[in-house]
């Protein structure tokens, strides 16, 4: 029997690739004679570049950058095999310079942070002689349209008095004067796939301040301030270019980054875990497998918008695999995850509890009810079940 575990990370607890090892621990005790295949996930969030890298056999580089407040930091970037004639790829998570998470609660400030240690991991990549990049847009703490991001590569933002404007979202409406003389040139002639599943445009009640604002810190009162201010930053970027991409879906995503990407890159965006699961050649690992395990740490609406299990469960059902899913908590009508794939659906705590507990004890709930799936299975391979 063929088992291929393909899980997203359990966020805050559990990464893919511990995710992974667990439910394969769990099947070889329940399973000796199972053939188990490991294949952690990510859609273009946190845990994309570890997942990328252990499926891959890459490497994490560690550089010391600037976080999103401006302190020094040590976030890491993947390099993964040549797969083409541009040689080597760069995996950049926003969320490793840029990210909400590396920030206290109260110390997060969506006026001053910026995303010029994003721009720095892509600088560095270039030094290293990297052409091919892949960047994964979830997880950011700005609120900036990119603009610092695009600094750290050269740009250069000027007031009316020709003065260089401070980074943050709070200063974007002083830019008037966008100089791109010194801009990488380096960045024209790569090729950047951008993995994010986030369609709002950069404006507006459904842009990257009204909806993605309040979790980084905006206030409602804020909200239309800098909405002006990403407008005028806009209007000033599409002046230079003679391009206009502010209601392109993606446009919002990290908090503006998207347009900046769309107005000075060669950039495609993607869905994360479509773009995931071909550069991995996912169809592959599911010839001659008979199951499917996947999850992530909530199984809800929000599954069916991009995330891992689903797009997974897609697949399989393509090739005539089954799926079960792990995870952390589950709600919704379950006959909608069979209707994509998922035969199954299993939360792994195993009672009442408080979240804090249930993050503490993920690692022990994941591996008891992944064993007790897994058993379940073997009733009818009595072949495959240990010896008492």
């Amino acid at each position: 029997m063929k088992i291929v575990i393909a899980p997203d990370s359990f966020k805050e607890s559990l990464t893919a690739v511990e995710v992974a090892d667990i439910v394969a621990g769990a099947f070889k005790r329940a399973m000796p004679e199972c053939e188990v295949v490991t294949f952690p996930l990510a859609d273009g969030g946190e845990g994309t570049c570890s997942a990328l890298v252990a499926s891959l056999g890459g490497q994490m580089i560690s550089e010391e950058v600037l976080d999103c407040l401006g302190q020094p930091m040590r976030a890491h970037w993947g390099r993964l095999p040549s797969q083409s004639e541009r040689g080597d790829i760069a995996v950049i998570e926003f969320a490793a310079a840029s990210g909400l998470e590396s920030i206290p609660l109260a110390a997060r400030n969506p006026l001053q942070a910026s995303s010029y240690g994003t721009g720095q991991l892509i600088r560095r990549a270039l030094d290293a002689g990297v052409q091919d990049f892949i960047i994964g847009l979830g997880g950011s703490a700005t609120n900036d349209a990119g603009a610092g991001l695009l600094n750290a590569l050269g740009m250069q933002f000027l007031n009316q008095a020709g003065e260089p404007v401070p980074l943050g979202a709070a200063y974007l409406s002083d830019v008037k004067v966008i100089r791109v003389e010194d801009f990488d040139p380096r960045v024209s002639t790569a090729r950047f796939r951008v993995a994010s599943d986030v369609n709002n445009p950069l404006l507006g009640s459904s842009g990257a301040t009204a909806v993605y604002g309040p979790q980084k810190g905006v206030t409602p009162s804020r909200v239309p301030k800098l909405d002006a201010a990403l407008a005028s930053f806009a209007t000033v970027s599409e002046a230079l270019t003679g391009t206009v991409h502010r209601h392109a879906p993606g446009a919002g995503a990290a908090g503006g980054a998207g347009f900046a990407l769309m107005q000075y890159f060669p950039v495609a965006f993607y869905s994360g875990i479509e773009l995931m699961l071909s550069i991995l050649e996912f169809d592959s690992q599911l010839e001659n497998a008979d199951l499917v395990i996947t999850g992530e740490g909530s199984l809800d609406e929000q599954s069916f918008h991009g995330k891992v299990p689903v797009g997974v469960a897609l697949r399989a059902q393509q090739k005539g695999v089954p799926a079960i899913a792990l995870c952390g908590s589950l709600s919704g009508r379950l006959e909608k995850l069979n209707e994509v794939g998922i035969a199954a659906c299993f939360s792994i705590v195993p009672g009442s509890c408080t979240l804090a507990e249930a993050l503490d004890n993920a690692a022990q709930n994941l591996d008891q009810c992944a064993y007790n799936v897994a058993q379940v299975l073997a009733i009818n391979l009595p072949t495959n079940r240990p010896k008492a």
